[in-house]
């Protein structure tokens, strides 16, 4: 059994979900949302790094998927998104785990079988998959979606030999 952390990073809401991988598919762990609040953008980056830095340490994830950037209405957005992703990976590197990235799209193929679902869908197919009575906060789903992407990821690739040391020089890139 393998636990898998999935990220979906906000600069102001920080999505976290923590699914058990095995041989019957993927079970639930936890889930959350890490809250930065409306401070100054390096406070709220010190709340993200935190917040995925404890838990990592709480739950023991051996590897990560987190959402790439993807273009947000301006400029600005795009940037705080990416430091607040940047921050989470940081925390995720330095505890020595295993990153791989998906695009939006990815994740939505990956979990509803198409990539123009909308987060409800998401939300929906999440508790579906991990038999969950109660829905989780959006950002909290989308994690979850992000880490059964990241499951059903590995298990297609390690039947074929291709671990994240053998492609890419050791990360992990889909």
């Amino acid at each position: 059994m393998t636990l898998i952390l999935g990220i979906d990073p906000g600069s102001r809401i920080t999505g976290y979900g923590v699914v058990r991988a095995g041989a019957r598919g993927c079970e639930y762990v936890a889930s959350g949302c890490i809250r930065t609040g409306n401070g100054a953008l390096p406070e709220r980056l010190q709340a993200v790094f935190r917040g995925i830095r404890e838990v990592i340490e709480t739950y023991g994830p051996v590897t990560v998927g987190i959402e790439q950037v993807f273009m947000a209405r301006n400029a600005d957005s795009a940037l705080k998104l990416g430091q607040a992703r940047g921050v989470a990976m940081v925390a995720a590197a330095e505890a020595g785990l295993e990153i791989a990235e998906y695009t939006a799209t990815q994740v939505k193929q990956a979990v509803v079988g198409t990539g123009a679902a909308d987060k409800q869908q998401v939300r929906m197919m999440v508790m579906h998959l991990l038999g969950l009575v109660q829905k989780p906060q959006i950002d909290a789903s989308d994690a979850l979606a992000i880490a059964l992407c990241h499951a059903h990821t590995r298990a297609s690739l390690i039947p074929h030999g291709l671990s994240a040391a053998k492609r890419r020089g050791g990360r992990l890139r889909l």
